[in-house]
């Protein structure tokens, strides 16, 4: 059992796991907003030796060089790799922290969402923000059936989309470091970035945070009369290029600000972001939920 438990910012946990955290520790300090500085950070956990964190605050070696006592860091988000994590977990790691995060538990809406959005725009359903109807893609509404549909990473959310999309008669080809064996089994083709990005109409990118593919020459290859999706927690392209490609005729999508990358986007006309995270939902909750409680409990049984 901890000695002390701080959740450092809100978690997104149920109701039940917030009160079964309390089984795992003598004491367990909730706080209702996030961090803004690692000074605060750092009063926050304080003589803490378990730490429980989010997606949104940093927490990296300036504050946990403070906090001598931790010796557990939970991640109640999604955990892919160190350089996309926002815990410095090769630091932790060298002060003999352990770091457990969560992987797969809100594809599911990620997937709804791009399906959703793709269908709206290929049909042209909803108005705009001046109450006039949107007019399909192509003038005509046409269905998803031979769309030629390109996805950036092939990881869990990449693959899932890419199933759902070819469910509908979508032609699916991809880019990621290797080729996958069970990809090439359903048909779909791997491709280089480039060509990947010139022969699809839509691009999905479903990349980790911090990755960036979209640069000058990426976009110049793409070319115009495209859909770009992006599912990440950070913006796959250079801004620059990006902000010369949307001024064309194309079309991105986003959940939220932070995949958009900029506010300044946020009333152009060819961009469309909700600002609400499509992996949000009553059941990626549960999921979470009990993804943090099992890797408290996998820890201490260790210990």
């Amino acid at each position: 059992m901890f000695k002390k438990i701080v959740a450092v910012e809100p978690l997104n946990l149920i109701p039940s796991a917030e009160k079964a955290l309390f089984d795992y520790a003598e004491k367990v300090v909730f706080y209702p907003n996030s961090p803004q500085s690692a000074e605060e950070m750092a009063l926050r956990i304080g003589d803490a030796d378990a730490v429980l964190i989010s997606y949104i605050s940093p927490l990296g070696k300036d504050a946990l060089k403070k906090c001598p006592n931790v010796k557990y860091i939970g991640m109640c988000c999604s955990l892919y790799s160190p350089e996309s994590a926002n815990v410095d977990i090769r630091y932790a790691n060298s002060r003999g922290i352990a770091v457990l995060g969560v992987r797969d538990y809100g594809d599911e809406g990620v997937v709804e969402y791009v399906v959703s959005e793709l269908v709206r725009c290929l049909h042209g359903f909803g108005k705009h923000d001046d109450g006039t109807q949107r007019a399909p893609w192509d003038g005509v509404p046409r269905e998803i059936t031979d769309t030629k549909v390109g996805i950036l990473g092939l990881g869990k959310s990449g693959g899932m989309v890419a199933d759902a999309l070819a469910f509908f008669g979508a032609e699916i080809s991809y880019f990621a470091r290797s080729e996958k064996e069970d990809a090439k089994r359903k048909g779909y083709r791997f491709l280089p970035l480039r060509q990947l990005l010139k022969e699809n109409e839509v691009i999905v990118a479903c990349l980790n945070r911090g990755v960036v593919l979209m640069h000058e020459e990426e976009f110049a290859e793409m070319g115009d009369r495209k859909i770009l999706f992006n599912t990440g927690l950070s913006p796959a392209w250079d801004e620059e290029p990006f902000a010369r490609w949307i001024d064309r005729d194309n079309r991105c999508y986003c959940d939220t600000l932070i995949a958009l990358g900029n506010e300044k986007f946020l009333t152009h006309t060819n961009v469309h972001c909700m600002q609400v995270s499509v992996g949000r939902t009553r059941q990626a909750f549960i999921r979470l939920s009990e993804k943090v409680l099992a890797n408290i409990e996998n820890y201490l049984k260790t210990q």
